[in-house]
């Protein structure tokens, strides 16, 4: 009933730039949360960024003062940015939503992964 799309990974020189988009669509109530979580191989999945509906935001230690996550409400949509990437910044991003779908109903989505790779 909720889907997210993701979208703008891709091959990035280091020091380059990053601009991923996730729209959610379909039964939604509320949107409680938004956020963005990489997976390198051979790693686990961790938290790179988030935000919820009071604006606050939280980021991994590993991308703090590089990438900013921020959201549009018209659009359903959350962006993560970054203008200083590094190598070990490629990984699948995965955005990630905890949503209501009526007024007693709610659930975590997941997108479905966007490669980012960043080399030379």
């Amino acid at each position: 009933q909720v889907h997210l799309v993701e979208s703008g990974g891709g091959l990035i020189q280091p020091g380059g730039s990053l601009r991923l988009s996730c729209t959610a669509s379909g039964s939604i109530y509320r949107i409680i949360s938004l956020g963005w979580y990489r997976q390198a191989p051979g790693k686990e999945r961790e938290l790179v960024a988030s935000t919820n509906s009071g604006g606050s935001t939280d980021y991994a230690d590993s991308v703090k003062g590089r990438f900013t996550i921020a959201r549009d409400n018209a659009l359903n949509t959350v962006y993560l940015q970054s203008n200083s990437l590094k190598p070990e910044d490629t990984a699948v991003y995965y955005c990630n939503a905890y949503i209501y779908t009526d007024y007693r109903s709610w659930d975590i989505y997941w997108g479905q992964g966007t490669q980012v790779t960043v080399s030379s």
